[in-house]
């Protein structure tokens, strides 16, 4: 199968190239979904998506042009290169365009990103069910949003004219349930949910829907407290945002554009001595682990910031050539449109202080378990963002607390981060609990 699909790719290619094109890359992505909803003890929706898209991408010199397609038809393939060529002739020059010149065939990897088994509907079902039911026995729970379990597998596959061929397919198993605590305009709703490359690897749907409605529970009847600037621990399910901020700010894209806060920070410290954040697209099972990148380009673990120092951007071949710097294999990609830098497995290396001891010495602090919004400012690094949560009393988690907002810089809020040590692996972008001193929570 993997044959026949970059063979396909490979004629597209040669018949970009014969329309006048003097490089080209194509990408097909296929996918099939099958998704189960419950509510209140009924199965409420089902759906199976099946799907194939095909993008190619050609250069004539400086020039470059895309069109996408979901026709496979090779039949169509002469018509399409020819109007991806057409449309090159007439866009603008750009001197940083052109393919990766560090792509190479992949080597060998382990990845195991393909769990063989695929569930049933019936399966899924009682998956949900199963999380959905947990929810509603956590007493004090009064309704359901209801619960899903979900299966999805992806096979990608990229051709260029520069003789890089490769392919990735990797499945995905999911559970989530949402609940809801409290009535009328007292109610309070959380959710809990689990994504995983493997079946064997997923939480319990019982403990993913217990913990929804737990997490409900413990958010009725919440105050709004004084505005203070004080320390605030976001919870691991938060926590990994602040890890996307950074990601952002060390786009390549963005670096070059000079639209950064941390534009000039390369090789400075931003964080105390010891953090490291890791980018590892080479993790085994990982949620998005690759062995090489949207353009071909070979990947490799990183420590983006190592003993608190920034070390690298995030780099496609475009935003490489503009810096002068040679691609990170971070390029990223669909079928309609160009590759943009962006991250793999992102995550802030755990402390060695527990959550409890992270908190000891905070007689009044902030505990935040949901974000709201997105008040990030990428040039200046300004941060404000509405929140909810529960405040810390002598170092312990104290009353439910909503309709606030917390507000700093984010190179002021790097450089005074503490994580903790329980670091788990379940999103991608993935934080232990941490602690930020001297922010600002605004209330009443």
């Amino acid at each position: 199968m993997d044959a026949d699909q970059l063979n396909l790719l490979s004629d597209l290619i040669a018949r970009a190239r014969a329309a006048g094109a003097d490089a080209a890359d194509a990408v097909l992505i296929s996918g099939t979904s099958l998704s189960v909803q419950r509510r209140l003890g009924a199965t409420e929706h089902v759906e199976r998506a099946e799907g194939r898209d095909l993008g190619l991408r050609v250069f004539l010199g400086q020039r470059a042009a895309m069109v996408s397609s979901s026709t496979m038809d090779p039949a169509s393939f002469k018509e399409l290169a020819e109007r991806a060529v057409a449309m090159a002739r007439v866009v603008p020059e750009d001197p940083y365009a052109g393919l990766a010149d560090t792509a190479a065939p992949p080597e060998p990897a382990a990845l195991d990103l393909l769990d063989p088994a695929e569930p049933t509907t019936e399966q899924l079902v009682a998956r949900a069910a199963a999380a959905e039911e947990a929810a509603l026995a956590v007493p004090g729970i009064t309704n359901s949003e209801g619960a899903e379990a979900g299966f999805g597998r992806i096979e990608a596959f990229l051709v260029t004219s520069a003789g890089f061929a490769g392919s990735v397919v990797r499945s995905s198993h999911s559970v989530s349930a949402s609940a809801l605590a409290g009535s009328g305009t007292a109610m309070q709703r959380d959710f809990d949910y689990h994504s995983t490359v493997y079946l064997a690897d997923l939480d319990d749907p019982t403990a993913i829907g217990r913990s929804a409605g737990e997490r409900a529970i413990a958010r009725l009847n919440p105050n709004r407290p004084a505005t203070a600037r004080l320390p605030i621990v976001y919870d691991p399910r938060v926590a990994g945002g602040l890890l996307g901020h950074l990601a952002g700010a060390i786009n390549g894209a963005s670096v070059a554009r000079g639209t950064s806060f941390l534009k000039d920070r390369m090789g400075q410290r931003l964080f105390t001595a010891g953090i490291v954040v890791h980018d590892d697209p080479r993790r085994v099972r990982g949620l998005r682990s690759r062995m090489f990148d949207g353009e071909g380009t070979p990947t490799a673990a990183r420590a983006l910031i190592d003993d608190g120092v920034l070390t690298t951007w995030l780099l496609d071949s475009r935003s490489a050539r503009q810096l002068g710097l040679r691609p990170t294999g971070h390029a990223a990609r669909g079928t309609g449109g160009p590759p943009s830098p962006g991250p793999s497995n992102l995550y802030l290396a755990a402390g060695s202080l527990t959550p409890a001891e992270l908190m000891a010495d905070i007689k009044l602090g902030l505990y935040v378990t949901e974000l709201i919004g997105m008040g990030v400012n990428g040039v200046t690094g300004d941060y404000s963002r509405g929140a909810a949560g529960f405040m810390i009393r002598d170092g312990a988690l104290a009353e439910p607390v909503a309709e606030i907002t917390v507000a700093g810089n984010l190179l002021e809020m790097f450089a005074h981060l503490t994580p903790a040590d329980d670091l788990r692996f379940r999103r991608g972008t993935d934080s232990p609990t941490v602690r930020v001193d001297g922010m600002t929570m605004a209330g009443a």
